[in-house]
């Protein structure tokens, strides 16, 4: 823990020494285990440490980012040089700076986003999870032939910062994941489906065999699909699918979305955008939340922010520069690619997804979908999808090969019932919902 933090700190000090008016030093140390299994082999196994250093220099409002993994001591002098000699070089950006104030980061242990077992569990037992999850999904059904393959992975990362503002901060995280891809056969088409499961700590993780029996029992459902006849009716976004779905809006809740016009929802901050039910947060401050940090990259400490309130659009999320651009506050949403998310989700309904769908007379259910999403400044929103058709709310058959297609701003605004299968497995997640009315292009 100490060493980052020296190392960030030295690369501060030299950034000032080369004539910087302002800097900051992130050093990253990831640790980090992957293993995928196909069959009964193991085809994949990966084990590495990497260490990167990533400066950003300031000089007469002039900025330069630059990354390196050479963090010996002549390297480190070069890459300072040519990180401040580089900042030289830019346009002038009046709004390019660090933070006038961090503030406060609070304890990061609280957050829960640390757990020994990742580092502590053998590499032995992970690859058994791996070929645990593709033998039992291959065993489900005799239809399962094959597998996008079996994965397990896990990382644990040190992350330090430091800037000349006088902010000093390091903490620990951990990620692990499971996941399986079977492959069922369906006379001569193959019906791929994936499930998985990630959280902090294995011991968090979905088992073994629930996440091998899922993966196969959709993979298998999809059996016999066909496509849909053309209609307006109700879509039923099952979880994953609604989380893809919640990351289109978050895309347009991005102050750098919004400063440029590339959003939707520009211009409509305070309007009634979606229905009732929909209050979107973003919470960097959720225990054990994946996208859970004390404090963002650029030092400022993360907070519980609601984007949406009962279908009202209360805020955009913003960092240092695009805030100061748009006359907001940064809050705590500065990512190492600009604005990004926490955690990110709608909040979650009381009634089950089989509730939700028993409600239904006549819909489809979305399990999966492919291809063009959204137009961002418009929210046309077009994909392929498959999953099932409902009726008389029970899942009568499967489909595939049709078109969901409809407005963003129309779905908000649409969203009927919320379920209560809310699963903080991402940095974007969302618990099941319906659109009353969208178009579905099958046949």
């Amino acid at each position: 823990m100490s060493e980052p933090a020296e190392l960030a700190a030295d690369a501060v000090e030299r950034a000032l020494a080369f004539g910087a008016g302002q800097a900051e030093a992130t050093l990253t140390v990831v640790e980090r285990f992957s293993a995928e299994a196909r069959g009964r082999e193991i085809t994949t196994l990966e084990q590495s440490t990497g260490r990167s250093l990533t400066l950003r220099v300031f000089v007469e409002d002039r900025k330069a980012t630059l990354a390196t993994s050479d963090l010996s001591g002549a390297g480190l002098q070069r890459f300072v040089r040519e990180a401040v000699e580089a900042a030289r070089h830019v346009a002038v950006d009046p709004y390019a700076g660090l933070p006038a104030s961090n503030g406060p980061t609070g304890d990061a242990a609280s957050l829960e986003i640390f757990t020994r077992d990742v580092g502590e569990r053998s590499g032995e037992a992970k690859i058994d999870d791996a070929l645990g999850l593709e033998s039992l999904a291959r065993a489900y059904d005799a239809r399962i032939v094959n597998s996008a393959g079996s994965h397990v992975a896990d990382a644990v990362a040190t992350i330090a910062l430091v800037n000349s503002g006088g902010f000093h901060g390091t903490y620990r995280a951990t990620q692990a994941t499971r996941e399986s891809g079977p492959i069922a056969q369906d006379g001569t088409n193959k019906r791929v489906a994936h499930y998985g499961s990630a959280a902090r700590g294995y011991a968090l993780l979905e088992p073994v065999d629930s996440i091998a029996r899922t993966a196969a029992r959709r993979a298998v459902a999809m059996c016999g699909a066909r496509k849909p006849a053309t209609l307006r009716c109700p879509v039923v976004f099952e979880r994953d699918v609604a989380a893809h779905v919640l990351s289109d809006i978050f895309g347009a809740t991005s102050a750098a979305n919004v400063a440029i016009g590339n959003s939707f929802l520009f211009g409509k901050t305070g309007n009634k955008v979606g229905s009732g039910l929909v209050t979107i947060v973003d919470d960097g401050r959720l225990s054990g939340g994946l996208g859970s940090a004390p404090f963002d990259a650029e030092g400022v400490p993360t907070r519980r922010t609601v984007v949406f309130r009962d279908g009202v659009l209360e805020t955009f999320l913003y960092d240092t520069y695009y805030g100061r651009k748009l006359g907001a506050a940064s809050t705590g949403n500065a990512s190492s690619g600009g604005v990004g998310p926490t955690n990110f989700y709608l909040q979650a309904g009381t009634q089950t997804p089989e509730a939700l769908i028993a409600s239904t007379p006549l819909g489809v259910l979305v399990v999966d979908t492919i291809g063009f999403s959204h137009e961002s400044v418009t929210g046309t929103y077009s994909r392929g999808a498959r999953g099932f058709m409902i009726e008389n709310g029970e899942l009568s058959y499967p489909i595939d090969e049709f078109t969901i297609a409809g407005n963003l701003v129309e779905m908000l605004a649409c969203i009927d019932a919320v379920a209560d299968d809310l699963r903080f497995d991402g940095s974007v997640v969302s618990p099941s919902f319906r659109v009353a009315e969208m178009t579905v292009s099958g046949s």
